[in-house]
């Protein structure tokens, strides 16, 4: 694939590509998006609506579409409703004044992210009665601005998927076509956005697990700069790869979120004491994006992410989105990123190695639930797991451990982590010439439920253009840039989302959600809504 990828590239700059244009039988809706956070505040703050009534319609909203959708493991509907009552009484008592951005806006949070009280399960048996007994920081951080935890949602067990289709409680559903995949491992928050069930949510990224969710559901996705965000309180898959990250209907709203949660965090060593600004701050007004304000940006197409490999419309969008930014004043230029094809097998030997000894905790005597009447402690370790973790966890595990045993070390593990610092200091070379990356966030649309759960490795190759961003620790962010048929094609065949990826500096999450933001406010799409949302 990447030989294909790498050749149907090498023709030159942007301006002399051919472009075949993507048609929509569909109308074309204004391009204005409106942050959803932001009008439930105002609502809010001004009264028309209480925090209680605005939860109840996310709880009625999650009653009507998940029995469809299944984007949710655990519903916390009475503790949500109470959160909700606090702020309605802090307002009566004290006024709107003081109240943050996030106050009585409902959110949901994946499954492997800590919250005290309420059961975190990461999608396994293994850990089906655990409640923490204390808040992720970055759950902490969303409460202590008065947002309102509606629940927990449906992942791919220990993050370890890209279609949510290994969670060992149920497949989640693309709102979009029930019959598709939503995307993976954050696949139950991003369903849980794209149908309206939540204002916006939590995911973790660790190989694109934000940002290829994002792109199938048709909603927002940011994957911040590794240590931006707290990992304390986030159950690790791979832990130099994992971040948690906002995923929202709009550019701003994933602003807003990240607002809440970034920073540094005594609880995590790896968190970084990079000053966290508003990043909504660089956002321009409408009345600024009317003419050029994108001039002086300098954008790299990133060559060997397109071609051969990648469904045409993907491609199409991708150029089509290329040409808007320079519309907008931007610079768009090809540029070459000759290791771009080595991440994915990089990847996949470092994360599957990290994993193997994260995972060693879960044995039933440390954490995870025990097996019953084992005779012994080898019997105990070995029917826990056994029954406690589904098959591709046992799969990650045997191959992370394979590569870090004696006498392969070198060969594999060594080696990647050489591949990754070349991977890490060529991007990082590109945006010193560029403001931003721009590349498709998988080469494909949503596939049908089941498609590829029998071939892991063809699974793991959609992939292959998220995993640099994860071994370089860049900022990325997906956004809806089209639509397209279904692959299968014929009458009735559903549309299904296209987002485009935009990658950048470290700790320049500002200027990129600036970057995206202007896109997202001036690009048209078909006005289309999911078939099943509540």
């Amino acid at each position: 694939m990447q030989a294909g990828l790498q050749s149907a590239a090498r023709s030159g700059s942007l301006r002399g590509l051919a472009f075949r244009a993507a048609r929509s039988k569909h109308t074309v809706a204004a391009a204005a998006k409106t942050s959803v956070i932001r009008e439930i505040h105002e609502q809010i703050t001004k009264k028309q609506r209480s925090a209680t009534e605005v939860t109840q319609s996310y709880l009625d909203a999650i009653s009507k579409a998940d029995g469809t959708v299944n984007s949710f493991i655990t519903v916390d509907g009475e503790q949500a409703l109470a959160q909700a009552r606090a702020i309605d009484a802090r307002i009566a008592s004290s006024g709107v004044e003081g109240l943050g951005p996030l106050a009585g806006v409902p959110l949901a949070i994946k499954d492997n992210i800590c919250t005290a009280g309420t059961r975190t399960t990461a999608g396994s048996q293994i850990l089906r009665d655990y409640v923490p007994n204390f808040d992720a920081t970055a759950v902490a951080k969303l409460r202590s601005g008065g947002a309102v935890l509606v629940g927990k949602t449906n992942m791919d067990e220990f993050g370890m998927g890209s279609s949510t289709e290994n969670s060992s409680y149920k497949p989640t559903r693309n709102p979009w076509d029930p019959e598709r995949v939503p995307g993976g491992s954050s696949g139950g928050s991003a369903a849980a956005v794209a149908a309206r069930e939540c204002a916006a949510a939590l995911g973790s990224d660790t190989g694109g697990s934000i940002r290829q969710p994002a792109h199938f559901c048709g909603i927002v996705g940011l994957k911040p700069t590794y240590g931006r965000v707290s990992r304390y309180g986030l159950i690790s898959y791979a832990s130099s790869l994992d971040c948690i990250g906002p995923m929202a209907h709009t550019v701003e709203d994933a602003a807003l979120l990240l607002n809440a949660i970034a920073g540094a965090d005594s609880h995590d060593a790896t968190s970084s004491a990079h000053p966290a600004p508003d990043f909504t701050a660089g956002l321009l007004p409408a009345s600024a994006l009317a003419s050029r304000p994108l001039a002086g940006k300098r954008i790299g197409l990133v060559a060997e992410t397109l071609g051969e490999g990648v469904a045409g419309p993907i491609n199409d969008t991708v150029r089509a989105a290329a040409r808007h930014l320079e519309a907008l004043g931007a610079t768009v230029e090809e540029v070459h990123l000759p290791t771009f094809g080595l991440g994915l097998p990089a990847y996949y030997v470092l994360a599957l190695s990290e994993a193997s000894s994260n995972l060693s905790r879960y044995d039933g005597v440390r954490y995870g639930a025990r097996a019953p009447g084992a005779a012994d402690m080898g019997s105990l370790y070995t029917v826990s797991r056994g029954e406690g973790l589904g098959g591709e966890v046992k799969r990650r595990i045997l191959m992370g451990a394979y590569a870090l045993s004696a006498g392969y070390y070198d060969a594999y593990y060594k080696r990647a982590q050489q591949v990754r610092t070349l991977i890490q200091r060529e991007m990082e070379g590109a945006l010193g010439s560029f403001d931003a990356l721009l590349t498709p966030t998988a080469p494909s649309p949503a596939y049908r439920l089941g498609e590829k759960s029998a071939d892991p490795l063809a699974m793991y190759k959609g992939d292959l253009m998220t995993v640099n961003v994860n071994l370089a620790g860049l900022p990325a962010v997906v956004l809806p840039a089209g639509f397209m048929a279904a692959p299968e094609g014929g009458p009735g065949a559903p549309q299904l989302p296209i987002g485009i990826q935009l990658v950048g500096r470290p700790f320049a999450e500002g200027p990129l959600l600036a970057l995206a933001h202007a896109f997202e406010q001036t690009h048209a799409l078909p006005d289309l809504s999911p078939v099943a949302r509540g």
